[in-house]
């Protein structure tokens, strides 16, 4: 699950349109971004093991910190808090925002194999495995991220051609780069793949940027 997540952040924009995208975009990733900082730290651990499941070759083997239920519970209610301190925003703002960093356990329950942890104990582990059927997995991801794009650009309007062109680009990127994941050799080591994760920073940055150019839909922009 890689686009699915950020689906998520791009149709949450219709709910809380004060929501800064880059804010929701860390939402969304917020287990994505912590982990590959664990790993390189040796507190998490993930194994390169092609043939683990058909759509990725990376073994999620320690990772309760980051990606368990609980730890993401835990991850919501901080995440949406901050906001909330820091803002000041009302209450439903911060339950969505804290709904949008849950939302990634949940697509990760559907698409790993039962490697989820539950709790911090790393014991009981779930997953429905969708990384086993290609087909099912890759249609339901690209349906959801479009469903998202689709809710985001009607909910939104550009200010100027920076509005535009930034979010088109980012699309093809976030799409560019979840093709090269399916397609590509596997990585080198785990090391490797923690500090290529760190990329998602520059996505959350570009949230931001892309949300200063552009405006609720039915803000009248002056010509």
């Amino acid at each position: 699950m890689f686009i699915g997540h950020f689906a998520v952040a791009l149709g949450a924009k219709k709910i809380v349109p004060t929501v800064s995208l880059g804010t929701l975009f860390l939402a969304c990733q917020l287990a994505d971004l912590i982990w590959p900082n664990l790993v390189l730290l040796g507190i998490e651990t993930v194994e390169i093991e092609p043939g683990n499941t058909v759509m990725t070759p990376l073994d999620f083997v320690h990772y309760p910190y980051s990606h368990s239920l609980l730890a993401t519970l835990l991850w919501s209610a901080i995440l949406g808090g901050v906001y909330m301190s820091l803002t000041r925003s009302g209450r439903h703002v911060a339950i969505a925002v804290g709904a949008v960093v849950f939302s990634h356990w949940v697509l990760d329950f559907v698409t790993h194999r039962p490697d989820l942890p539950l709790t911090l104990s790393n014991e009981w582990r779930v997953g429905v495995g969708l990384w086993n059927s290609p087909i099912i997995g890759i249609s339901l991801e690209l349906l959801l991220f479009g469903l998202g794009v689709w809710l985001y650009a009607r909910s939104t309007r550009a200010l100027n051609r920076r509005g535009s062109i930034g979010f088109w680009a980012l699309i093809l990127f976030l799409l560019a780069a979840y093709a090269a994941n399916l397609l590509g050799p596997p990585p080198p080591s785990p090391a490797a793949v923690a500090w290529t994760a760190q990329a998602l920073w520059l996505v959350v940055a570009w949230g931001f940027w892309i949300d200063r150019h552009r405006t609720g839909a039915a803000t009248r922009i002056a010509s």
